[in-house]
């Protein structure tokens, strides 16, 4: 059985990511309303990417990423820019700054 990690726009022009294991009847649901949550209220939504996966925990794991992208490099994903990618991947990582408790304590 395949997964799939899609994402839609949604009618504010916000994106919604997530996974399923019937992406047709999961579109249609997420249009009809009877999806609670964030969808739920900024219908209609459009289908803009959609990745499969083999497994489910594979789908999981690559909707969490996608979710903790921002919106400029899931722009990129779905237009499928993958210069612009590679090049928001790596401002990305050079942004996070280590975790720092501050100036060591002088005994």
């Amino acid at each position: 059985m395949a997964f799939h990690v899609y994402i839609l726009r949604c009618s504010d022009g916000s994106y919604y990511t997530g996974h399923t294991d019937r992406l047709e009847t999961r579109l249609f649901a997420h249009n009809q309303g009877e999806v609670p949550g964030y969808t739920q209220k900024r219908r209609p939504v459009c289908l803009v990417f959609a990745e499969e996966m083999p497994a489910r925990q594979d789908a999981i794991a690559r909707e969490q990423q996608i979710k903790g992208w921002s919106r400029a490099k899931k722009e990129a994903l779905i237009s499928g820019d993958w210069a612009s990618l590679v090049k928001l991947a790596q401002s990305s990582s050079r942004m996070k700054k280590p975790i720092n408790a501050g100036p060591p304590i002088q005994t």
